[in-house]
């Protein structure tokens, strides 16, 4: 069985469904993402939920990647022990949670962390606890944040954080309706889209509230934000934030450049359990294993174009495949490729890890779940 063109060995010993992670590739999506920043790893903010495991965000960090953005406070305090120099929780949190990254904050004081704001309200919860604000701005994803046309609210929270003696750290607009967008217009509307938050900028500029960052871009924005030159005329840093292109999936892969040379890191190892038909077989990576919140199909199988995955159920995936083609042997393993990586790596307690296509051994998914709901 190959993988990247690598032949993989000892994966006969591996119980199915498990999730394998390249680490060679890996290496090349680091790589890649670098080279579409021309090497400034300061750009890149990866947003972890995807990498999950301490031991790829340690290989980021390798690469010179000082930054990143989480979405737990489990991912939080592992990206911390990472070595992440400045973090960036990018969901707002409330009640317990704040507690929990104060604590954070506390046992990592070497490390700048920050958190996602969009209410005057909520800033009384952060004085003393060392932490950084970021604004929460809706972009045009309308999940969270404060509409970007409303300049004046905005400048209105960035003003009372300075009067809660809090650090403003910059704009967070995550702009992940960018997947909605047609290949060949992308580009222009992704900048039409920063050219607002840069008129944005301006303005708050033009009050003293300059913000030293904005954070965009999750991985369908990212190919274009990274060739956007409009913030660093205003003397602010963008980052960009894709984690996707550490691992990719089955959709990634299409919204990245060919020529960047990403590949897929992560794969679900899955064997065949049954033949319930002469075009159909079913095998053990249904939606407990590779996640179905992209749609029908859930994944795509690695070397067999024709086979056609369907509906999964908890721990079943049907296969369809076409008349006449022979069915796979009950028990044989096959790698699927996931259409969203980034839950499908949170299906699982551990990785199997591989490089130079030999099984290195079995590392625990960090940061899968959250910090349990009691201390």
């Amino acid at each position: 069985m190959e993988l990247n063109g690598r032949t993989l060995a000892g994966l006969e010993q591996v119980r199915t469904p498990a999730l394998l992670i390249d680490l060679d590739a890996v290496e090349r999506n680091i790589t890649a993402t670098l080279g579409l920043l021309a090497q400034d790893a300061d750009r890149w903010r990866p947003h972890l939920k995807t990498a999950k495991l301490g031991l790829v965000m340690r290989r980021l960090r390798e690469r010179g990647v000082t930054h990143a953005k989480c979405a737990t406070t489990l991912e939080l305090e592992t990206a911390c022990e990472a070595g992440f120099e400045d973090v960036l929780l990018a969901y707002a949190v409330s009640g317990p949670h704040v507690a929990t990254v104060r604590r954070i904050a506390a046992h990592y004081p070497n490390a700048k962390l920050s958190v996602l704001v969009e209410d005057p309200a909520s800033l009384a919860a952060w004085r003393g606890a060392g932490v950084a604000c970021f604004i929460d701005v809706n972009a045009g994803m309308h999940r969270t944040g404060i509409p970007l046309e409303c300049g004046q609210q905005i400048a209105g929270l960035a003003r009372a954080i300075g009067e809660q003696g809090l650090d403003f750290a910059g704009l967070h607009c995550y702009d992940g309706h960018a997947m909605e967008f047609a290949p060949e217009t992308a580009r222009e509307q992704v900048h039409q889209g920063y050219d607002r938050i840069a008129g944005l900028v301006e303005e708050l500029g033009g009050l003293g509230l300059r913000p030293p960052e904005v954070a965009t871009a999750g991985t369908p924005a990212f190919p274009h934000a990274a060739s956007y030159r409009g913030f660093a005329a205003l003397g602010v840093r963008h980052r960009v934030s894709p984690g996707t292109v550490v691992y990719n999936d089955r959709k990634s892969l299409t919204q990245l450049p060919a020529s960047a040379g990403y590949q897929p890191a992560v794969v679900v190892l899955s064997s065949v359990v049954s033949h319930p038909g002469p075009t159909r077989f079913c095998c053990d990576a249904g939606h407990k294993s590779v996640s179905a919140d992209a749609g029908i199909p859930t994944c795509a199988v690695l070397g067999h174009p024709e086979y056609l995955p369907r509906h999964p159920s908890e721990e079943h995936l049907p296969v369809d495949l076409p008349a006449g083609t022979p069915l796979p042997r009950r028990g044989e393993q096959l790698m699927l490729l996931p259409s969203h990586v980034c839950p499908t790596v949170n299906n699982f307690n551990e990785a199997v890890v591989i490089a130079g296509g030999v099984i290195q051994g079995v590392e625990r998914v960090t940061a899968r779940g959250r910090h349990p709901p009691l201390d």
